[in-house]
């Protein structure tokens, strides 16, 4: 009897997780599309900026912005600045185990080649994985992770754009999860300062590729060049060439880059912010879901273990009934 009813307070047990599991995907689910829709509306916008930014920037004119800058190429005399985006969770699989391994490399090798290296680590499980390494923290985040807003990460934008300026720092390095589709998220490191990191030619590249395949995109740009085209027909002043670009700048370069270049540096941020809090909850809903298969096939094993250890024990029962009225009538 005290193996069947164990075997039934486990398959209990089993249950109860499984409504927990089951509960945590179908909520991660929901937040995961509201992520969705945030981090698809701000790609597009992201990319085509950041590609107008190097357009304009190799568009031929002597351009002089605080971030267009190069600083020097001693990397011993370099101060660096590491952002990492963790979750304020666990339950989601290997989300934060890939961007820690990561972060914990890239670490090393900033304070091998730096002479200042400041660790900012965005995330309760970040945190907590860096002091159990015993790695100081110089600033922690635990208030943009799960539900990042512009206003935030613009705050956050706006102070790493002001040490950049003023030379406290030389560059900055975020870690987290890029997310790419449904089935396809993976841990990066990208370099959003200075901002030549951010718009080389094989970047441009590939979100040319990406707007071409978009129709959405594609569409956004047919309209950029039929109004480019319409103002090159009304024979509008100040005109530049440069490859197959041409830009009509109004007032001046200058001015447009000003606004243009902390834009394009703070879309690019709020896009990894976003990225890192989608491929999170993708990452809890696969693992809650498996979790909720797997409890399903544990229930289903416990459940014909208890079935056949309870006939059993009525087996023996009705033995030992027979076996006691044989004896009586004897």
């Amino acid at each position: 009897m005290a193996k069947s009813r164990a075997l039934d307070k486990r398959r209990k047990s089993v249950k109860s997780i499984r409504k927990i599991t089951r509960t945590m995907e179908l909520v991660a689910t929901a937040q995961f599309k509201k992520a969705m829709e945030k981090a698809v509306a701000a790609d597009a916008y992201t990319k085509r900026l950041v590609g107008l930014v190097h357009d304009l920037s190799q568009s031929g004119e002597q351009l002089e912005h605080p971030l267009l800058i190069e600083r020097k190429q001693d990397r011993s005399q370099k101060d660096v600045v590491l952002l990492v985006l963790s979750a304020n969770r666990g339950m989601c699989g290997g989300f934060n185990a890939g961007v820690m391994r990561l972060a914990a490399q890239r670490l090393r090798n900033f304070q091998n080649d730096y002479a200042g290296v400041y660790l900012e680590v965005s995330g309760k499980r970040g945190i907590s994985a860096f002091k159990f390494r015993g790695v100081e923290i110089d600033k922690s985040y635990i208030h943009l992770q799960d539900k990042p807003t512009l206003e935030q990460v613009t705050e956050l934008a706006d102070h790493y754009l002001e040490d950049f300026i003023t030379d406290k720092i030389d560059r900055l390095d975020v870690c987290y999860t890029k997310f790419d589709s449904l089935s396809r998220q993976y841990a990066v490191i990208e370099t959003l300062l200075p901002i030549t990191e951010l718009t080389t030619e094989g970047d441009i590249n590939a979100v040319q590729d990406e707007l071409d395949t978009d129709l959405k995109k594609a569409a956004l740009v047919k309209q950029a060049n039929e109004i480019t085209a319409d103002r090159t027909d009304k024979g509008a002043a100040g005109l530049k060439e440069h490859g197959n670009l041409m830009f009509d700048f109004l007032p001046s370069p200058e001015s447009i880059l000003e606004e243009l270049i902390p834009k394009a540096f703070k879309s690019k941020l709020f896009k990894c912010f976003l990225d890192s809090a989608v491929s999170e909850q993708i990452a809890r809903m696969v693992a809650m879901k498996a979790a909720t298969e797997n409890a399903d096939k544990m229930i289903g094993l416990l459940t014909t273990s208890y079935n056949r250890a309870r006939q059993s024990q009525i087996t023996n029962e009705i033995l030992e009934v027979i076996s006691g009225a044989d004896a009586l009538s004897n």
